[in-house]
């Protein structure tokens, strides 16, 4: 089953396919990880933990459909909330504005307009929230780390899958 608690990590210490990610994290993306592990723990865990128990109790595990399937998902939900137990520590919260509010960091909000007028604007974040639809980027996305210490008025150049585009920071922002 394809869903939402089945992305395997990987740990690069041990693990060469692994990226490093930055251990940063904005105030409202720690509280949604945080909430979400909460959930897992207090609402997914009992759940599914129930419905093992209640399929334990009909006989023979090896061909119980409902007892293979949802121990597997407790299994997967456990995972989960150690990896985000681990991550929760690993985190550094950026609650505070740069002193600079002029020039592009982490937290800000970027409106970039292209050479046909069209703007765009992303949020510099950490990779744990980055969801491109909806604006938020990670900061360890070549295109963010282009845009680190970039100020008002000034061009860039982006990579795109054409290649590379030329933009202009229109607007910055922090909540």
């Amino acid at each position: 089953m394809q869903g939402r608690y089945t992305q395997r990590w990987r740990d690069p210490a041990t693990d060469p396919r692994a990226e490093e990610k930055t251990n940063l994290i904005t105030q409202e993306g720690y509280q949604k990880l945080r909430s979400t592990r909460d959930f897992l723990w207090r609402v997914r865990h009992p759940e599914l933990a129930t419905k093992v128990q209640e399929a334990a109790a009909n006989g023979d595990r090896s061909e119980n459909a409902d007892y293979t399937y949802n121990k597997r998902e407790l299994n997967r939900t456990l995972s989960r909330i150690g990896y985000l137990d681990k991550r929760l520590d690993e985190l550094r919260v950026v609650d505070r504005q740069p002193a600079d509010l002029d020039r592009v960091y982490f937290g800000a909000w970027v409106t970039l307009e292209d050479e046909e007028g069209k703007e765009q604007t992303w949020r510099i974040v950490g990779p744990d929230e980055a969801d491109a639809s909806k604006g938020l980027m990670s900061i360890d996305a070549p295109r963010s780390r282009l845009l680190l210490g970039k100020q008002l008025d000034e061009e860039v150049q982006l990579p795109t899958p054409e290649g590379r585009a030329c933009y202009i920071i229109t607007a910055i922002r922090y909540c």
